[in-house]
């Protein structure tokens, strides 16, 4: 086994020096079966062998068996990813290799409920085939957060390995069946660097390997701030540590931590993802100085509007789309306890750069393909202060796509499933005018604010609601207000006018909870039209 090389220690600071306490890793354990106890494979190297083993694989034919029964509860989504068996937690290693999505996670399977690598497969990142686990702990106790970089060749994954460190494992293989770990251990440690070693990430510049490690800096009063800590390696081997990564960071709050980063270009410029424990999934946009190897944050903002718990948006996995964009996708918590799972996966999400600081967002993949039954509302006024029941619009796995001539209405409002006597419902609330109002860039942008509630979304005592979700988006003063709205028996997530998305968890207890209605406050709006569609499951 080759013994990867020491780390540079000359180019650490001082700075980087004060996080050190008690964060080093602590003595490995001492075990003498760390092996895993999930069954595993070795899969052949053509495509056509590979599909050949796993037409009779006995763990894809058990994952088959689960879903079967899984997705008889009522709350288990029927076009959302969920682990086939068991929990999950994060997304990993999003990525497009030879004419396929590839989205791993953290999978535990039943007989070794460590963090594995779980993986799936998609040929338009809507409806995922489950594949074997793919990268199994050992020397590392747990397989946790990371990414992957596509090279000509093969597909590289840097993950953190609990115990150990930060690990590399390399695939060749069509389908990514097949992982070899990088020296066998890890390449980066707690011993080697004065800094905390946790989720990385990975990309390449000019031949050379760039890794973030997602960790805190002491902040005001000893509390920390988010920081990312950048290494470099020419061998994914030795790795050199530099600096911290970001510069200029106004738009983080102090509390944040740095996890699960993804670095990748955006249009002319970079986003840098990642979640915080304290605040949830967000991001920061920026200028990559590739000369010092900064990335000097001018605009940032969040994927949830609250802390990640219960029933919100947690980490992100994302992979450049090709076309100068970014693929996304997150993990969401639950707010109620169901047997066999939890966690699901959100919608994928297409992010381009709208204006030098801005985002937009869209729902991502061939969403299309899932839809049947469509249903039409054409123009329909919406008086000042009545709820508007629209029959023949209802169920729990539905698209609703409308879009609303606010009006001079303050605010107007979507309900969906919604119970015949309103006992339950989720409220999706436009606040048109009512977010900050930016002075520059001239001539100035007054922001909206969208709002979904899961207050009433459940009647069950064992629910646990979310506090409103409320975000700024823009839309201009002769724009009308677009909803893309996808409801998925326990996920609502909404889509406003292609700048913002929100999603929250609910679970509705009541049979009858499938209506839609709109409301409109203070003075009339008009629908100028709406077409909602009953979803397909994915797992059929």
């Amino acid at each position: 086994m080759k013994r990867r090389g020491f780390l540079k220690k000359s180019a650490l600071s001082a700075v980087a020096l004060a996080v050190r306490t008690n964060e080093v890793f602590g003595a490995r354990k001492k075990s003498a079966d760390i092996e895993s106890k999930a069954p595993k494979f070795t899969f052949a190297n053509t495509l056509a062998e590979q599909e050949r083993q796993l037409d009779n694989n006995p763990l894809l034919e058990r994952f088959r068996k689960s879903r079967t029964k899984l997705t008889k509860d009522p709350h288990h989504p029927l076009y959302h990813f969920v682990s086939p068996e068991n929990q999950l937690n994060d997304p990993n290693g999003l990525c497009f290799w030879k004419g396929r999505w590839h989205m791993f996670y953290q999978g535990y399977p039943p007989e070794d409920p460590r963090q594995h690598w779980g993986h799936a497969i998609s040929d338009d990142l809507i409806h995922w085939r489950d594949m074997p686990y793919a990268i199994y702990p050992n020397p590392e106790d747990c397989c946790y957060s990371g990414a992957t970089l596509v090279e000509k060749d093969r597909v590289i994954a840097m993950y953190h390995g609990t115990g150990v460190g930060n690990m590399v494992a390399v695939s060749r293989d069509p389908l990514l069946l097949n992982w070899e770990k990088v020296t066998g251990e890890a390449v980066i440690t707690s011993r080697d660097v004065p800094v905390r070693i946790f989720d990385p990430c990975i990309w390449k510049k000019d031949g050379v390997y760039y890794s973030l490690s997602g960790s805190t800096l002491p902040g005001p009063g000893g509390k920390p701030i988010r920081a990312d800590f950048l290494m470099r390696s020419k061998d994914l081997e030795s790795w050199e540590y530099l600096h911290p990564f970001v510069e200029n960071d106004r738009f983080t709050l102090v509390g944040d931590d740095g996890a699960c980063p993804y670095f990748w270009p955006i249009g002319d410029r970079h986003i840098l993802l990642f979640f915080s424990h304290m605040s949830g999934g967000q991001y920061l946009l920026g200028d990559y100085d590739k000369g010092r190897d900064k990335l000097v944050a001018t605009s940032g903002g969040s994927f949830n509007f609250g802390p990640s718990y219960p029933a919100g948006v947690h980490a992100p996995s994302a992979t450049p789309d090709g076309q100068g964009g970014v693929i996304v996708i997150f993990n969401m918590n639950p707010g109620k306890a169901t047997k066999g799972w939890g966690q699901i996966m959100s919608l994928p999400r297409a992010l381009t750069l709208t204006t030098t600081d801005e985002l937009g967002v869209e729902p991502a993949g061939d969403i299309a393909s899932l839809r049947y039954d469509h249903r039409h509302v054409g123009a329909t006024k919406l008086p000042a202060n009545e709820e508007i029941v629209l029959n023949g619009i209802r169920g729990k796995s539905t698209e609703v796509v409308a879009e609303i001539d606010t009006g001079g209405a303050p605010m107007v409002e979507m309900n969906v499933l919604r119970s015949s006597g309103k006992e339950e419902f989720t409220r999706i609330a436009f606040y048109r005018n009512r977010g900050y109002w930016f002075r520059r860039p001239a001539p100035g942008r007054h922001f909206s604010l969208v709002v979904v509630d899961s207050s009433y979304s459940s009647a069950a005592p064992d629910v646990t609601s979310r506090a409103p979700e409320t975000a700024p988006v823009y839309v201009a003063p002769d724009e009308p207000l677009k909803l893309r709205v996808f409801v998925d028996r326990s996920v609502v997530e909404v889509f406003v006018n292609g700048r913002q998305c929100v999603a929250v968890r609910v679970y509705p207890d009541r049979g009858d909870s499938v209506g839609v209605s709109l409301r409109a406050q203070g003075k009339d709006a008009k629908l100028n039209s709406l077409d909602a569609w009953q979803m397909k499951s994915i797992y059929e």
